[in-house]
């Protein structure tokens, strides 16, 4: 899975009580949803979590067999003791399906576990991790309200889509972000109802948008270059899950830098295109050249251009919101190098998990594996790094910024000095109703050209300043003096304290506050044709 794509994670539930007589209607409706989602996303590989329990956690794994979906086994306990109520021919199949998956691990406990934790506790723990790390949740289920033990097919539905669950660190779920495709399964023998009927519970829009949007980006994932790396090579060789998001990390990183000069580029044509468009408009109006009218279409069409190709391309929100993934991606890569079990996901403010609900989920995809083994020192790779390089960006981005406020004080210097020079002209040639003072040939030509020089000095000093401002420049300075003072501090308090987990979720949270007001006030930056 380390191909820098964000994979599409199928979480599967299931009573174990299927009748024999529905279970090819049910592998049949298990078979189309599964085929829809791969169809509808062609750059997506699809991958199925699972616990494989008996009954629809087999079923499901089955037809995955068949469709060469590959697994991701999520067990609530040690193999050997987990299959200690399966009959002999579950216990086989299990093994068959353990045996090609790509990952199989007991999954850490999300919740506060009892003192004597029982069976049905660690099944809830697994449930719990299912419905929590994929995009959809396939529920083979008979619609029964969640058990007294919290630990079936309805409780993780629940889970799924109302967050009915408290995890042990981070913050508390608030509301469940993953729909579920319900594909009936009845159970009683007197039921009437027909197998295999599917219905959609939760948002089905919302995974339709987060499924797009990975979509777009794993269409473009392979042409991306220059992202960087996060880790060295021997650690992401010995954690495949480190690799992942190394893998991922390279591929948003280098594809917002692609698209932030995209950005760049139209927002300076737009500038370009506006002050050739006032001054065509000032010479057809004011000199009476005609043909200006033509150099005024072409330029006005320019703009027209820049603005649809900035829509279709949507260069902007994927220059910030593959930004934003990099940027999660390394906290996320960073505290698990640190030995942290924390989740990115549960330490976002409730704004950032909905407006970048398919980055969450895609950090929730890559985050599927066993828990970290080993721990490292992070504050040469991270905390030190980052203090370095936001110091560093402190004196690049006040550099850009003193150039840009000189470019613009040198086209208001230009612009206030020909308004004296009209000025100056009007009272010596009389135009203000003076006598005048000195004597012009052509007095009207005269006051043409200073109307279409002031008039297009005058615009493009608006639109360099709209340019300029669209960077954000002055805000960015601000934010990297904040971070190279942050981190600074958290140097020299992991020196001092150590590798505490309560630091390393202050410094994830700081991080990830910072990097939200960024994507924050950059929203409001989008190319437009007012520039």
């Amino acid at each position: 899975m380390n191909t820098g794509k964000i994979p599409l994670i199928v979480g599967v539930t299931g009573h174990i009580a299927l009748r024999e007589a529905d279970l090819p209607a049910i592998r049949a409706a298990v078979t189309a949803q599964l085929k829809c989602l791969t169809a509808r996303y062609p750059n997506t590989e699809p991958a199925m979590l699972t616990s494989l329990a008996a009954g629809g956690d087999m079923l499901c794994a089955d037809v995955a067999r068949a469709l060469d979906i590959p697994l991701l086994v999520a067990l609530p306990m040690q193999p050997e003791a987990y299959k200690a109520d399966f009959t002999p021919a579950d216990a086989a199949r299990f093994d068959a399906h353990c045996a090609r998956a790509e990952w199989v691990d007991v999954v850490p406990s999300t919740e506060r576990m009892p003192e004597c934790p029982q069976r049905a506790d660690h099944f809830r723990q697994a449930g719990i991790y299912v419905a929590t790390h994929c995009h959809v949740l396939m529920a083979l289920w008979d619609g029964s309200a969640p058990d007294a033990k919290r630990c079936g097919t309805g409780a993780a539905v629940d889970i799924a889509v109302n967050g009915a669950y408290t995890p042990e660190t981070g913050d508390p779920a608030l509301l469940g972000s993953c729909p579920v495709i319900h594909i009936l399964a009845p159970r009683d023998a007197a039921d009437a109802r027909r197998a295999g009927e599917v219905r959609y519970i939760g948002d089905d829009k919302a995974l339709d948008a987060i499924l797009a949007r990975t979509e777009a980006f794993n269409r473009l994932a392979p042409d991306s270059a220059g992202g960087g790396t996060l880790l060295p090579d021997e650690a992401c060789a010995d954690d495949p899950i480190l690799g992942r998001m190394n893998a991922l990390y390279h591929a948003a990183s280098g594809l917002s830098r692609r698209f932030a000069g995209t950005y760049r580029r139209i927002l300076m044509l737009l500038a370009v295109a506006s002050t050739l468009l006032t001054f065509a408009f000032l010479m057809y109006d004011e000199a009476e050249a005609i043909w200006m009218i033509l150099l005024c279409g072409a330029m006005l069409g320019l703009a027209l251009c820049c603005r649809r190709y900035a829509v279709r391309s949507d260069c902007h929100c994927r220059y910030i919101e593959y930004r934003a993934l990099a940027e999660w991606l390394r906290v996320q890569a960073y505290l698990r190098y640190a030995g942290s079990g924390l989740r990115v996901t549960s330490l976002m403010t409730w704004t950032q998990s909905q407006e970048t609900a398919w980055i969450a989920a895609a950090l929730r995809a890559v985050s599927i594996g066993s828990a970290p083994r080993s721990a490292h020192d992070i504050r040469d790779c991270w905390v030190n790094a980052q203090r370095d390089y936001h110091g560093g960006a402190v004196g690049r981005t006040a550099s850009s910024l003193r150039r840009s406020e000189g470019v613009v004080r040198v086209a208001l210097m230009i612009s206030a000095s020909l308004y004296i020079a009209a000025v100056a002209f009007e009272l010596c040639s009389g135009g203000l109703g003076l006598p005048p003072l000195l004597a012009f040939g052509d007095v009207d030509r005269y006051r043409t050209v200073l109307k279409v020089i002031l008039g297009t000095l005058s615009a493009a000093t608006l639109f360099i300043a709209n340019y300029y401002g669209k960077q954000s420049l002055s805000r960015k300075r601000s934010d990297h003096e904040k971070l190279a003072k942050f981190y600074a501090a958290m140097s020299n308090a992991l020196a001092s304290r150590g590798q505490s987990e309560a630091l390393l979720e202050r410094l994830a949270r700081e991080e990830l506050i910072e990097n939200g007001n960024w994507l924050s006030y950059q929203r409001d930056n989008a190319p437009d044709i007012s520039l």
